[in-house]
């Protein structure tokens, strides 16, 4: 298994969707293999998305790659995690900011916020105070641990949340799928957005609700 996931990282380096040393090394640190459900461990190495249950899914590693490049994570960030699902992002995300950053994850679908915070724990980043999961409505943002330096959204929106632009930093980036595109959103003032439009890729659609 471990040279199928080395494949695969090389195989993401070799068409330029990873680049980043400390991306790279977060790839391989936190393995795919962790977050995905028990039948699909086989596939944990493909390079598409796969189901979590609950019409939800750990999105495609090409996919995570593209989009953390684009956020540019650096040690010490505070980052909001929308839609930690697995948790995989959320881990990997917890890898960028180091000792002294913090990752909040935020999840909606119970069963996926305690899948997801299991397969954290497998990890020392909780223990260690870098990473705090919650469960909630992630288009709410988390407004009691704002202002966030970055912020990663993980399920399409179909426009983007004012309640995550007001949470982000003036400087800060946030990265999310909206309309069958990836958007690059840098806030320059508490007024003015900068937004960067990557087309091509499909996610499954953030979720307002749930029935309890």
């Amino acid at each position: 298994m471990e040279s199928q996931k080395n494949k695969l990282i090389e195989e993401l380096i070799k068409d330029g969707f990873l680049k980043t040393p400390s991306i790279i090394e977060a790839f391989k640190k936190i393995d795919r293999l962790n977050f995905t459900i028990e039948y699909l461990k086989n596939d944990a190495y493909r390079n598409s998305p796969l189901a979590i249950g609950f019409g939800q899914t750990i999105s495609q590693p090409l996919t995570v790659a593209f989009m953390l490049e684009l956020l540019d994570v650096k040690p010490g960030n505070i980052v909001l995690d929308v839609g930690s699902g697995s948790g995989w992002t959320t881990a990997l995300l917890a890898e960028l900011v180091a000792e002294k950053g913090k990752v909040y994850g935020i999840e909606i679908i119970p069963e996926l916020y305690e899948f997801g915070k299991a397969n954290v724990m497998r990890y020392s980043y909780i223990n260690k105070g870098i990473v705090e999961m919650y469960r909630g409505n992630g288009i709410y943002g988390l407004k009691e641990k704002a202002p966030f330096d970055r912020i990663l959204c993980s399920a399409e929106a179909q426009e983007i949340p004012r309640p995550l632009q007001e949470q982000l930093k003036i400087g800060g980036k946030m990265v999310l799928p909206m309309k069958n595109s990836l958007w690059l959103v840098t806030k320059k003032s508490e007024t003015d957005f900068e937004n960067e439009e990557y087309p091509g890729f499909i996610f499954v659609p953030l979720i307002e609700k749930i029935k309890e």
